[in-house]
């Protein structure tokens, strides 16, 4: 910097090259405002994480609330389902028994009513007997057997559909007939039934047992 004299006769610095540059003055009170605004900043920043990390764990407290609630009442909506899937099993355990049961009285009882008829006719038979002895009449007796027979007969085909089969004199049907003899018989042009050695039965029309019989064959030529 070069000094030179001005008309006053004051020296007036002449600055070459690069000016210098001064420094602000220094304010004490600004200096101390900006603290304050920064601690106030942080003191509410403060405030603010305190207040939102406490919300988290409310948050958190309620949704661990909420679950073991629910788990409390699926485990007692189970236990419920338990309860009646154990019932649901006894019941059916005693049905199951109680079918068997019934089931096994059915089939030993199926013929409680046929019997109840034999018993009947077993009476008739007693009595018979029981009369005989009395009075020793052969003819009294032949013809009480005979007539309860007949009636035991009827019984059976009203009741059971059991039907006595009389097969002398009908064609002989290997069906219902089985041929134990043989007779040649002239005038007869196809096998005929001509005696009864043991009858046989229909149940309700179909073949309970076979009549054994004598039958005829054409004469040979």
């Amino acid at each position: 910097m070069s000094n030179r004299k001005t008309a006053g006769g004051s020296t007036q610095g002449e600055t070459t090259g690069s000016e210098e540059t001064q420094a602000p003055p220094f304010n004490g009170e600004a200096s101390a405002h900006e603290t304050d605004q920064t601690s106030d900043a942080e003191q509410a920043s403060g405030v603010d994480l305190d207040t939102g990390t406490a919300g988290e764990e409310s948050s958190r407290s309620d949704a661990g609330a909420a679950f073991a609630d629910r788990i409390a009442e699926l485990e007692a909506e189970n236990s419920e389902l338990k309860d009646q899937y154990l019932r649901k099993q006894a019941e059916f355990e005693n049905f199951r028994k109680r079918l068997n049961r019934d089931k096994e009285d059915g089939i030993a009882f199926a013929n409680k009513q046929l019997l109840l008829d034999l018993v009947t006719i077993i009476d008739d038979f007693e009595r018979a007997i029981l009369s005989a002895e009395e009075s020793r009449d052969f003819d009294s007796f032949y013809h009480g057997v005979a007539l309860i027979e007949k009636q035991f007969i009827g019984m059976l085909e009203r009741k059971w559909g059991l039907k006595r089969l009389d097969s002398v004199g009908e064609p002989f049907d290997p069906q219902k007939h089985e041929a134990l003899t043989t007779e040649e018989v002239a005038d007869h042009e196809e096998s005929t039934v001509l005696e009864d050695y043991q009858k046989g039965y229909l149940l309700h029309d179909k073949v309970l047992r076979s009549a054994k019989v004598k039958v005829s064959v054409p004469a040979t030529r």
